[in-house]
């Protein structure tokens, strides 16, 4: 009994529109930012590292290169923040997590 209440409700708040990706690929996640009174977007772009969770509560991890810097953002798959997120390059890798890219720079990291 509880456990549909759950089911219908996770239901609600999932959206349709959002795009096959997997771990490896290369991303733009196209992010709502509320500035007092005008709401600005604001994209992030770089390759997923890991994606966990299930049903609602799924994640996934984007990283990138800035200015020589590794920078890794997390957003949850169905938040309302998310404008869109677009599929810029397939990757094929063979692990499900790629936390070794942390380690890597320059070209070795951004070939995956």
């Amino acid at each position: 009994m509880f456990v549909n209440k759950i089911k219908f409700l996770e239901e609600e708040f999932t959206k349709k529109d959002l795009p096959v990706f997997k771990v490896g690929d290369t991303v733009r996640v196209v992010t709502k930012i509320f500035e007092q009174d005008k709401v600005r977007l604001s994209s992030f772009e770089g390759i997923v590292i890991a994606k966990k969770g299930s049903g609602i509560r799924s994640s996934f991890t984007v990283r990138k290169i800035s200015y020589g810097e590794g920078v890794e953002r997390v957003f949850p798959v169905y938040s309302p923040y998310i404008e869109k997120i677009e599929v810029l390059q397939s990757g094929s890798v063979k692990r499900a997590k790629l936390y070794y890219l942390r380690k890597r720079i320059g070209k070795e990291a951004s070939q995956v």
